[in-house]
């Protein structure tokens, strides 16, 4: 039986989005899940899911800095091929002198953003940040660059600040990757949908409509 509220109207659908900024496949998927959420009337919760949260993890991870930036532009040129509006500039980010960023203050950013707004606000950030970050190959490890962004969108950059550098923000990022692990969550995009939890992932939008329909049948 689908849930009603307390008004006798059907409660939408509730998505979990687990995301990071950096993560091309989350720049792919984020235009598609907000196409299908506004025909579905879906609730799309955003989570932070910071693939490596220091320059250390990232030599951890590929050894070099060097050597990340190769194979994750290595990523991106799979990802390019996927986007439906070809947005991925590949090579003006290989152009550019910053080592690649992790995810951490972008993720902190957005947590910034839902503070002050709500998951709506979120994902606007979110949205714009990734934009800056795969289509004008902007240093999102900058805290400027993603104050600048927010000045952009409208936010108060001093409050703003604030918030980015709160306890409040980094509570929110760390509580999301706590319930990422509880979830056993180890790769992104991942959508977690409806009370069997099902998990989906980058898939085109006719096909994500298709299965979050078959869950909202079946709730």
């Amino acid at each position: 039986m689908t849930p009603q509220t307390p008004t006798g109207h059907t409660a939408p659908l509730i998505v979990d989005f687990f995301h990071d900024v950096v993560c091309g496949w989350c720049y792919v998927m984020s235009p598609r899940l907000r196409q299908v959420a506004a025909e579905l009337d879906i609730a799309v919760r955003h989570r932070s899911f910071v693939l490596q949260d220091s320059r250390e993890r990232i030599m951890e991870a590929f050894g070099t800095m060097e050597k990340a930036k190769t194979e994750i532009l290595g990523h991106w040129e799979a990802c390019a091929k996927q986007d439906d509006e070809q947005r991925i500039d590949i090579e003006g980010m290989r152009a550019e002198s910053f080592e690649y960023p992790s995810g951490l203050a972008g993720a902190l950013a957005c947590q910034a953003a839902h503070i002050i707004g709500g998951d709506a606000a979120h994902w606007d950030y979110f949205d714009a940040v990734q934009n800056a970050h795969l289509s004008q190959h902007r240093n999102i490890g900058n805290p400027s660059v993603l104050l600048d962004i927010a000045v952009d969108l409208g936010f108060a950059r001093d409050v703003f600040a604030s918030r980015m550098n709160s306890e409040a923000a980094d509570s929110r990022v760390q509580a999301d990757r706590d319930e990422a692990r509880k979830l056993g969550i180890r790769s992104i995009p991942t959508l977690i949908v409806g009370p069997d939890l099902d998990r989906l992932q980058t898939m085109p939008a006719p096909a994500l409509k298709a299965r979050l329909q078959a869950v909202m049948q079946n709730a």
